[in-house]
């Protein structure tokens, strides 16, 4: 499953990123025994690929992994075994000179925010430094704020942030009495189908600003470049189906943002 995900999330016939699938495979490697260890070797195979947007694609899942997937992921991405495998698109001994320079900076761009955001993963900022010791990274790229790609980690007291359901809690818990009993395991349930209800809409949400966000910036770089006489037929439709896609997400995000708390960080990408 996390190979059909795969294929299907970098697939050179994308028009567009595929954010469907992309968070499908996220969820998959998350359930999978092996899921890290796989996805890191499909991944950096594609990210090696010749066709510059399967290698773009295969390196926009692999940001989305960082953020959406768990410790085991980011232990695979912290070793040797996987940091060569992304060496090799940026180095001139390898695949350096086939490689699109927009490939390259982009994995550039990702060792780097990893030395950031995963300091514990050493391995990481070893394999950069040997970059900018061999001339191939002469200065540190501008990361975005967004784009140091680890989540910050979930409360561990998530069930039970509701002071007053917690402390009902802790009463029926202490009691001695069957009937107070029964109700703690029927709150307790309440309370776990509460978060995952939660999570649920946190998942939507993550999925549908990413989209949009992915949309955007597409559309904003071919407007960048748009010129009536040279534009091409695919070239309008391609804009005209962006434009379409992010106007029918817009009540989707609106709706995501109404039902986030407002303490929630996810509050202000989804507005």
């Amino acid at each position: 499953i996390v190979v059909t995900c795969s294929d299907k999330a970098t697939s050179p016939m994308n028009r567009q990123e595929d954010w469907e699938y992309i968070m499908g495979f996220c969820d998959q490697i998350n359930k999978e025994l092996e899921g890290p260890q796989i996805a890191t070797r499909l991944l950096s195979h594609k990210a090696q690929s010749p066709q510059e947007w399967e290698a773009l694609q295969a390196l926009t899942v692999l940001e989305a992994c960082m953020k959406n997937c768990d410790r085991r992921f980011h232990s695979e991405v912290g070793k040797f075994r996987f940091l060569n495998e992304l060496i090799k698109v940026v180095s001139p001994k390898y695949l350096g000179s086939r490689a699109s320079e927009k490939v390259k900076k982009r994995v550039i761009e990702l060792i780097f925010s990893w030395t950031l955001a995963l300091p514990d993963e050493t391995k990481v900022a070893e394999a950069y430094q040997m970059l900018k010791k061999q001339g191939i990274v002469l200065e540190d790229p501008m990361i975005e704020e967004d784009k140091t790609l680890v989540p910050p980690p979930r409360p561990k007291d998530t069930l039970f942030e509701d002071e007053e359901k917690a402390k009902l809690l802790d009463r029926l818990l202490k009691s001695k009495n069957p009937e107070d009993l029964q109700a703690a395991n029927r709150l307790i349930k309440t309370m776990v189908k509460e978060d995952q209800a939660r999570m649920e809409r946190v998942g939507k949400r993550i999925k549908a600003v990413e989209e949009v966000d992915g949309n955007v910036k597409l559309l904003s770089e071919m407007l960048a470049h748009y010129r009536r006489e040279d534009a091409s037929d695919d070239d309008r439709d391609i804009m005209k189906e962006l434009h379409e896609r992010c106007e029918k997400l817009r009540p989707t995000v609106f709706k995501l943002a109404s039902e986030t708390a407002d303490n929630d960080d996810g509050l202000g990408a989804a507005l």
